[in-house]
């Protein structure tokens, strides 16, 4: 048996990490403009999962670090909306949504 498909005008929600990647991706490019693919992970948490690219490890010390701008995103466990967050480290911006974003508003 296939999974029920959103409706046109609805958005999916995620019943697993696995999932919020999956909606995640189309949140990021495809690829960085030095032509990497993003490795992205998922942090779950009660409310929702947050999606965020990790950059590996530079291989040469004195090279400046990767500049990672842009955001993480939020896809709620409530209703599946995607919200933006500024690029803080997980908790921080796990909290940063605690207090900012309420699913469904």
């Amino acid at each position: 048996m296939s999974e029920p498909q959103p409706q046109a005008g609805q958005r999916p929600v995620p019943t697993s990490a696995g999932e919020a990647l999956e909606i995640g991706r189309g949140h990021f490019p495809a690829v960085w403009p030095d032509g990497e693919q993003p490795t992205l992970h998922v942090h779950e948490f009660d409310l929702g999962y947050l999606v965020y690219p990790v950059f590996p490890p530079r291989t040469d010390p004195t090279a400046y670090p990767r500049d990672p701008g842009g955001s993480h995103i939020v896809i709620s466990k409530a209703d599946g909306a995607v919200s933006a967050l500024p690029n803080h480290p997980p908790e921080q911006a796990v909290e940063l949504y605690r207090r900012h974003y309420l699913p469904g508003a």
